[in-house]
């Protein structure tokens, strides 16, 4: 079939014709690679593109323009919509890589990952995810508005808007940020809801015919339906009326057929998860007027429209420029600062105010240890924001007087909870409910928006409500700090339900995910820095509830040694220990008693302090030998948590006391000898590994370890 004639296009006909290119380039995508999602494009496009040639605010030149509004394609499965926009618009996404969707090496995988393609603002896939990050992408543009932005000098302002489609809405995920968006009011949240009525395998009247617009109403949004999906108009007074509507986020129910225009396809679940099929796709061009050949055709008039967003983009950045230059002259130190925090830098002596804590045989839970660093890092470092799952008060992560964050017109007083500082969009503290999902995905929303250091805290063991977000933001190589403390059956009365005992080897088992045990408060303060410091991945700090020895640093290797992984608190006299004892967290102590006894049988240790594996596994071989010397065979690992994973430090001829088995409801000390974390067990264990009992042949020594070098 010729070309289609563009020669004469009235407004409607150029609209349209700029729709089904988007419609076209996402189906021949999907069927060459005949794998895909081709429904949602068809059906979404019209609303796609009224957004984005007519509202969104982006630069295709420069992707990461800060000013930028943000776009996540929630329902990431359909990813071909996005591409095909982001090709048409200017970005560096060639035709080629169109082309090449979902195949090896291409820019363009089969759900969007950032870090990428340009132009993806967030990892989405998992349903829920993106609409989440969403929340997490308001708040960050409210937060920094409020902390940079002066009368006359507005450098912060920009909209967040989100695609989501039913199952997002179904996740759970979806319910908590929509319920927490609804009560901070965030005016600049606007969600497309692509109300086709299809899931993958089903209608929704099979599982969800609740009424979601008086749903989105009662979490506190503002809500509008178009009952045409093809109506522009329609779509453009809707969009219109949400960034008009400031004192709440904003669901649009738009009406759509998914795989529209497919003659036995459309409003099908056929047309969800598979290619359409070489013939359908036949069928559903001429149904359409689109000529048949070539593939992947782009019609002159339409990119020539498209790429107006460049033109578009160009001014629009121009224009901030040249406030952000008069805010610079009005606001000297502000500016400053606001381009350290866009750029991922740290201010000078940021963490000259950490606390080194004295010796103390009788120390404190490293969550103390933790809440004491972290109030003297915030002091300094304004990016840092964050908070817990209603847990501050036993999580210890409350940013004293750095106020809270939340709508300033519902301020009621010195309400329960707050942590003094006023009640503003300001706020430094994030109050997240007992919504711990929502948290870890919002906060991953926080940190790809830039400007921000996030955090989050709650229980160790409610770690596995966060496993989704935790694993994207590794998968997005996001600094995202995950606090969790009440790391071990040391908990105690609560029972079984609120001790680890499988989580550490969980987290272990996530790529580019950083783990840190800390041993005392001392290691608390060197996570802490290494956290902050680490702005290419995610840090998981797992903390005691109870207290633990602070150890004295001028007898035991400097806490430093963190950094390394693993490192040598105290060694044999010679350097030549017959067993070496390795531990983490609050095992450490244990094991530090435990060498000091088995001195008494003629036995020499030498003591391991393993915080984190991931960074004891970036070392160099030589500096692993020298830590755990190959001809050492004799090893004991001691940790409150499963064993999975320890056999590659001990080695056949080492044993670990772990627990592979749930915990019960007892105080924790009993909790702790009843699970054979005590001197005694410890010593048994080591006896029996070097098969060999001297009589006092060696004095009790520790041997002072020089400190290691930071990288």
């Amino acid at each position: 079939m010729s070309s289609v004639n563009v020669s004469s296009l009235d407004s409607a006909q150029l609209d349209n014709l700029c729709i089904n290119t988007i419609r076209f380039l996402s189906v021949d995508a999907v069927e060459k690679a005949d794998s895909g999602h081709p429904g949602l494009p068809m059906g979404a496009a019209p609303m796609a593109y009224v957004l984005w040639t007519r509202f969104l605010r982006h630069n295709p030149a420069h992707p990461h323009w800060f000013n930028r509004d943000r776009f996540v394609l929630s329902a990431g499965h359909g990813s071909m919509l996005l591409y095909s926009l982001l090709h048409l618009t200017g970005y560096d996404l060639p035709l080629e890589q169109i082309k090449q969707f979902r195949q090896w090496g291409s820019k363009t995988p089969g759900h969007p990952e950032r870090g990428i393609t340009p132009g993806v603002e967030t990892t989405t896939g998992p349903l829920g995810q993106g609409f989440a990050n969403s929340v997490g992408l308001a708040i960050a543009e409210h937060y920094l508005a409020a902390h940079f932005n002066r009368p006359g000098h507005e450098i912060v302002d920009h909209h967040t808007y989100v695609l989501v489609g039913d199952g997002d809405l179904m996740e759970g995920v979806s319910s908590e940020a929509a319920s927490l968006a609804g009560h901070l009011k965030l005016g600049k949240l606007i969600c497309l809801y692509d109300d086709n009525r299809i899931t993958l395998s089903a209608s929704t009247h099979i599982t969800f015919t609740e009424d979601r617009a008086r749903r989105f109403e009662a979490y506190g949004w503002h809500t509008q339906t178009v009952s045409n999906g093809n109506d522009l108009e329609a779509i453009d007074g809707a969009v219109r009326a949400a960034r008009a509507e400031k004192e709440r986020p904003s669901l649009i129910l738009v009406h759509t057929h998914i795989g529209y225009g497919s003659p036995h396809k459309e409003d099908t679940f056929d047309a969800h998860g598979s290619p359409l099929g070489e013939k359908e796709v036949k069928l559903t061009k001429q149904a359409l007027g689109w000529p048949l050949d070539p593939p992947f055709y782009i019609p002159d008039n339409a990119l020539a429209h498209f790429r107006l967003a460049l033109k578009r983009g160009h001014h629009a950045q121009a224009e901030w420029d040249a406030r952000f230059s008069e805010y610079s002259k009005a606001w000297p130190g502000l500016a400053k600062e606001f381009q350290h925090a866009v750029a991922g830098e740290l201010p000078k002596s940021w963490d000259a105010g950490i606390p080194v804590f004295p010796a103390d045989a009788k120390g404190m839970a490293t969550r103390v240890a933790s809440g004491k660093v972290m109030n003297a890092i915030s002091k300094k470092l304004p990016s840092l924001i964050g908070g817990s799952a209603d847990l501050d008060t036993s999580t210890k992560t409350a940013l004293e007087a750095m106020g809270d964050f939340e709508n300033p017109d519902d301020e009621a007083g010195n309400l329960q909870g707050s942590t003094g500082g006023g009640w503003s969009y300001a706020g430094r503290n994030l109050h997240f409910g007992v919504r711990e999902h929502a948290m870890g995905s919002i906060a991953n929303g926080l940190a790809v928006h830039g400007g921000i250091i996030p955090f989050t805290a709650t229980f160790f063991t409610f770690s596995d409500y966060m496993r989704p977000p935790i694993r994207l933001a590794a998968l997005m190589e996001q600094g995202v700090v995950f606090v969790f403390t009440h790391d071990s059956i040391a908990v105690g009365e609560d029972g079984s339900t609120h001790q680890p005992i499988e989580q550490l080897a969980s987290l272990r088992a996530i790529p580019n995910l950083l783990v840190i045990r800390p041993c005392d408060a001392n290691e608390t303060a060197v996570a802490w820095r290494v956290a902050i410091e680490t702005r290419n991945r995610p840090v998981a700090i797992v903390l005691t509830r109870q207290s633990v020895p602070t150890l004295d640093r001028t007898q035991f290797g400097a806490a430093d040694g963190l950094r390394r992984g693993a490192y040598v608190l105290a060694d044999a006299p010679d350097g030549k220990p017959d067993i070496i004892l390795i531990a983490t967290g609050s095992e450490v102590s244990l094991i530090v008693s435990a060498g000091q006894k088995l001195t008494e049988s003629g036995i020499t240790a030498r003591i391991v302090s393993m915080p984190s594996w991931e960074l004891f596994e970036a070392q160099p071989r030589s500096y692993r030998d020298s830590v755990f010397p190959p001809s050492t065979r004799a090893r004991l690992a001691v940790e409150a948590g499963a064993t999975q994973g320890w056999c590659k430090y001990v080695g056949d001829g080492g044993d670990v006391i772990g627990v592979d088995r749930f915990g019960a409801s007892a105080p924790g000390k009993t909790m702790m000898r009843e699970y054979g974390f005590t001197i005694e067990n410890v010593c048994k264990h080591a006896l029996k590994l070097t098969a060999q009992k001297r009589p006092n042949r060696h004095q009790t020594t520790v041997k002072r370890v020089a400190n290691p070098k930071k990288k």
